[in-house]
């Protein structure tokens, strides 16, 4: 639950130092409007690593940044106490949100960042989208072996309800339904094979999470092997009389499926393409 708690005086003060540019020269850190009812527990609470990608655990393993959050849907993702070392540590808590950066690399916002909540030792920092926390880390000071600023927790809510300026280039993919409405990535989503593996002429389409993901491939230049599919590519099909559109769309492509979903039809401008079920999950090491 959200509350209200009364410490603008602290939260001004830590946001006017040292918003140093991120990205596109945009502040790191920005003064923002606080929300109505900002975050108001603890922030130092315990973490537990469940060994899972569920809502569940990855609410277990982000703390308080992971109930930092107000997503439309489920949390997507979280990470606990991890990271920096004696020598990474920063001297201002926006360092250690930029440590955070540097450390996991995350595809979301880079800017645009406010403070939340700031309580002892911890700065909770958020990315908000019309009022509301998308992207939560909370940042602690002199933690053991790791003395200085450094990340604490991360949590984020699913890429789908950034903006599309935040994502546009990113992965993964965004698909909209038949209305333009961004849909989450734990619906359907996807993204182009990787370079260090040469599979860049191959794209990949999921659908679902968990036990119920379902991944298809792309792959006209044969770069993936054909034992890990369940049938080859076709890149001229046609369209199952029993296939029905999804209303799931990016750029020009059409999702269509049929009743059993053992092949993804991808209607375009030239035509349609058959992409094969993944035996098992496809990824590049």
């Amino acid at each position: 639950m959200r509350g209200r708690v009364v410490v603008w005086g602290l939260l001004v003060g830590l946001a006017a130092v040292g918003c140093g540019a991120g990205v596109d020269g945009k502040d790191v850190v920005v003064e923002g409007t606080p929300p109505a009812t900002p975050y108001a527990g603890p922030l130092d609470i315990a973490t537990k690593d469940l060994d899972a990608s569920t809502p569940e655990a990855l609410r277990s393993v982000s703390g308080a940044a992971g109930r930092a959050l107000e997503c439309d849907g489920e949390i997507s993702w979280g990470g606990g106490p991890d990271g920096w070392s004696e020598s990474d540590g920063g001297d201002t808590p926006e360092e250690g949100l930029r440590l955070w950066f540097d450390l996991f690399e995350p595809t979301g916002p880079r800017s645009g960042f406010r403070v939340e909540r700031a309580s002892g030792d911890r700065v909770l920092y958020s990315y908000d989208v019309t009022g509301r926390t998308k992207v939560a880390v909370v940042v602690a000071r002199d933690q053991e072996d790791r003395p200085g600023w450094g990340p604490e927790t991360h949590a984020s809510c699913d890429p789908a309800e950034l903006p599309a300026s935040v994502t546009g280039s990113g992965d993964p993919e965004i698909w909209t339904d038949r209305h333009g409405k961004r849909v989450a990535t734990t619906t359907v989503s996807s993204y182009p094979g990787a370079e260090h593996c040469d599979w860049q002429s191959a794209h990949f389409l999921v659908m679902g999470r968990g036990e119920d993901r379902r991944q298809y491939v792309r792959d006209p230049d044969g770069v993936i092997e054909e034992n890990l599919l369940t049938s080859p590519y076709d890149g001229d099909a046609e369209m199952p009389a029993d296939a029905h559109d999804t209303g799931y769309r990016h750029g020009e492509r059409r999702l269509w499926l049929t009743d059993d979903a053992s092949t993804a039809y991808v209607r375009t401008s030239g035509g349609v393409e058959a992409w094969p079920l993944a035996k098992t999950t496809v990824a590049c090491m």
